[in-house]
């Protein structure tokens, strides 16, 4: 297994000795997923964040009538948790799949917890990706209410254009809060308009 990807994620915002380096592998867990393997499911204790070596992940609520809205997509060199609970051992609220085969590095509450002891600079680390992660879903939200639906999809392609080629139209949908059937006609609309 090769670490640069994540270290080279970490590097972004801290510097690390070869020894913390060392000390912070020691802590990590590989994991292969196959394609539509949950890593967690709702109500389980959320005790692991994710990095994203490669592949994709989904990060999904379902609601008591079985709709799923998603919540967000993890591709390589990202970082997933229901956050919340794995913070404070709760059971979780949503669920995590592999949209793909992926390959993911797991870092448990309990070593994290370890880690932010032995080398405190990873508490900066993991401040500026909470806050990077808080901005994201502030500026989502707001888009949500202010932005149409067609001005949505158009961000999310910009944002993931690799995604959208490998995921389903439904959870596209469900991510731009609209249904299938609307997301269908907005993609009809736009193909008439590059046509033309």
């Amino acid at each position: 297994m090769k670490y640069d990807l994540i270290l080279a994620n970490v590097a972004k915002h801290i510097t690390l000795t070869s020894d913390e380096i060392r000390y912070f592998i020691s802590l990590l867990n590989f994991r292969e997923v196959t394609r539509n393997e949950c890593l967690l499911e709702a109500e389980e204790t959320c005790s692991v964040i994710n990095y994203v070596h490669a592949g994709v992940l989904r990060a999904y609520y379902l609601d008591k009538q079985g709709k799923e809205s998603t919540i967000m997509f993890a591709t390589a060199d990202w970082w997933v948790t229901d956050m919340y609970c794995f913070l404070n051992q709760k059971p979780a609220m949503m669920h995590i799949e592999a949209i793909e085969r992926s390959c993911i590095l797991q870092l448990t509450k309990e070593r994290l917890d370890q880690l932010f002891v032995e080398v405190p600079k990873f508490e900066r680390f993991f401040r500026i990706l909470m806050q990077n992660a808080y901005t994201r879903e502030q500026l989502r939200t707001i888009q949500t209410l202010s932005l149409s639906a067609e001005a949505r999809y158009t961000n999310f392609l910009k944002k993931y254009p690799q995604v959208a080629q490998q995921v389903t139209q439904r959870q596209i949908a469900s991510y731009l809060g609209i249904t299938p059937e609307f997301l269908s006609t907005i993609r009809k609309n736009k193909q008439k308009g590059s046509i033309s």
